[in-house]
């Protein structure tokens, strides 16, 4: 029977139909396996173009923000450096004024026998002085008669309290300074101590 089966020329027909239609059907599964792959693999390469292009803006935004901190960097460190070699430029020249003045006193006083004269030049150059130094922001710091304060004075000496207040300041031995809130020299001061 089989053999009937193997030379029916409708049966060969019929079979090669069939493997026809299964070749069709395995080659149409392929191209829709291969199509889906490809949306895949097109989908991943959009993704892949896409997180490229952002890392290469957010490097490229790096890039200008290191340069841009590299370039104030230098100007601060030029600025500091310009502020060192030419910070003192106004005060200079506030005391060039005074210079000229002590060298006028100077020759005016070569021939002067009047005390009182020498005295007078003497004064009114120490006033240009403190007055060219105030304007530049140098304070004298307070000191007779005032609490001790340890942020501003320097206690040299202790005198037993007795007709002063404890902890005040009974003489000041050498003046203190100060530049808006920055002590340059304290006040050294004689203070009132419980004995």
């Amino acid at each position: 029977m089989s053999h009937k089966h193997s030379n029916n020329p409708f049966r060969k027909h019929l079979d090669e139909e069939i493997k026809e239609e299964n070749t069709i059907e395995a080659k149409e599964e392929q191209a829709a396996t291969d199509s889906t792959e490809e949306k895949t693999d097109g989908a991943k390469n959009d993704e892949y173009e896409k997180l490229k292009a952002d890392y290469d803006t957010l490097n490229n935004q790096y890039l200008r923000l290191a340069a841009d901190f590299e370039n104030f960097r230098k100007r601060q460190e030029q600025e500091r450096e310009s502020l060192l070699r030419y910070g003192a430029e106004t005060a200079l020249k506030k005391m060039i004024e005074v210079l000229d003045n002590f060298e006028r006193g100077e020759k005016a006083l070569e021939n002067v026998e009047d005390c009182q004269q020498v005295k007078d030049s003497f004064n009114l150059i120490h006033k240009q002085v403190i007055e060219t130094l105030s304007k530049l922001g140098l304070e004298q710091i307070e000191a007779a008669g005032k609490e001790f304060d340890p942020n501003f004075h320097e206690a040299v000496m202790r005198t037993p309290a007795g007709e002063h207040e404890e902890n005040t300041i009974v003489a000041e031995l050498q003046k203190g300074y100060k530049l808006g809130d920055k002590v340059l020299r304290p006040a050294l001061v004689n203070v009132a101590s419980a004995e």
